[in-house]
């Protein structure tokens, strides 16, 4: 084959390279760094942007702090749930009684003993709580309706020294608060334990107490 005279070949070996400058002065300084740039303004925005996050929303908390506790069960209702009780009851030691905070009622009447507490426990927000409630909730609860935003009973018996005890508890949620009322008592004649439709319905009693002490928000 006849070679190419020099001129000819060394313009085609720097062709390349000539177009590559053109480029590159056209993406640098030349009409298309123009377009670049608006492309790359266009863009910014869409990479900048953050989406919101719903932690950075404000979470709904219908209650601060629970109410004081042993003021929330009428004396009324001591009397009858707990006869002979003091109806001032005893308040429970807590922690950090911004979130949690409980009350206790006992006596022994004739061979009836009787034993009620009531207790308050403050989440976060209303979504927490709830999800606490679900959380522990149990196969054998059964739901009450008219307490709270949702309610649930559980009730047992159980046999100590050949006595036995009868306990009803109901869990309460209302807002963010959960309100837990547990009613227990046994004969120490008979060494029976009261009906659970009593216990049961001196529960719920208790709760309707309770739940009605948290009053609208605070």
């Amino acid at each position: 084959m006849r070679s190419l005279p020099l001129p000819v070949t060394l313009a085609a070996r720097l062709l390349p390279v000539g177009i590559l400058a053109c480029v590159g002065w056209a993406w640098s300084t030349g009409p298309m760094s123009e377009t670049a740039a608006k492309d790359t303004s266009d863009a910014a925005p869409q990479s900048s942007a953050t989406p919101s996050s719903p932690s950075s929303s404000v979470a709904a908390k219908t209650y601060a702090k629970p109410p004081a506790p042993c003021g929330t069960v009428s004396a009324t209702t001591i009397s009858s749930l707990v006869p002979s009780a003091k109806k001032a009851g005893k308040e429970l030691s807590a922690t950090d009684e911004s979130v949690r905070r409980g009350c206790s009622w006992s006596a022994l009447k004739g061979y009836d003993y009787r034993w009620l507490d009531v207790s308050f426990e403050v989440k976060g927000s209303d979504a927490l709580a709830k999800q606490a409630y679900q959380d522990n909730s149990g196969s054998k609860d059964s739901p009450l309706t008219g307490l709270g935003d949702e309610a649930r009973v559980t009730s047992s018996l159980t046999t100590k020294d050949k006595q036995d005890t009868r306990e009803s508890v109901v869990t309460v949620r209302r807002g963010n608060v959960l309100v837990t009322v547990t009613y227990n008592g046994s004969d120490f004649e008979s060494k029976g334990a009261p009906a659970n439709d009593t216990m049961i319905k001196g529960a719920r009693k208790a709760a309707g107490d309770a739940v009605a002490g948290l009053g609208s928000a605070g």
